[in-house]
């Protein structure tokens, strides 16, 4: 097998494992701010930076109208705040208002315990697994 087919099969494992545990998270998030998850995700990413829609639909991977549908539907709720972007007077920058800050805030706070397989791995193992995510969150 190929260092290549080797990393995509990686990949495919570890995304398994985050994807396939995370349900009791998002229905706990969802419950703390009656917020469809598609809005968490938005706000999640606007609590990083102000971004145009366009920045936000790439990094929440959302298409142009999903993304006006949430921004719109957040800013009703008072949440996030559309701004003249300062060095591109044509667009609009997006970011939290502070009611917005504490929504993040929340979800911050919903708790999210190891699921039990990555809970028995040894301490090295985790060692490891830590000492590698960190190298990658580096790139």
């Amino acid at each position: 097998m190929s260092d290549d087919a080797l990393a995509d099969d990686v990949w495919r494992a570890m995304a398994a494992v985050v994807f396939d545990n995370r349900d009791a998270w998002k229905r706990d998030v969802i419950e703390t701010t009656g917020l469809p998850f598609s809005r968490v995700r938005v706000l999640r990413r606007l609590a990083k930076r102000p971004m145009t829609a366009k920045e936000i639909a790439e990094a929440a991977t959302m298409d142009a109208p999903a993304t006006s549908v949430a921004v719109n539907d957040l800013e009703d709720r008072g949440l996030v705040v559309r701004e003249v972007n300062p060095s591109n007077r044509r667009c609009k920058v997006i970011s939290l208002t502070e009611q917005g800050r504490r929504v993040v805030a929340s979800i911050e706070r919903v708790e999210d315990p190891a699921p039990a397989p990555l809970a028995r791995l040894s301490r090295e193992e985790l060692r490891s697994l830590e000492a590698i995510l960190a190298k990658l969150s580096a790139w």
